[in-house]
């Protein structure tokens, strides 16, 4: 994953930062609890693909 692209992409329920989790390929949402998958190396920024963080998974 780019630096420079992960510097500017932000959640776009929140706008707010976004962790990248390369072993998971996923970039995560702390506000919202949701991780964004990325599919052959570009991050899927919709709601509609975010799957929500379960109660036990810390970020």
């Amino acid at each position: 994953m780019d630096s420079a692209l992960l510097d500017i992409l932000v959640c776009p329920i929140c706008k707010g930062p976004l962790v990248y989790h390369k072993s998971a390929g996923e970039l995560i949402c702390k506000i919202d609890r949701l991780a964004f998958p990325i599919r052959d190396g570009i991050p899927v920024m919709l709601e509609s693909e975010a799957r929500p963080l379960a109660a036990d998974e810390t970020v």
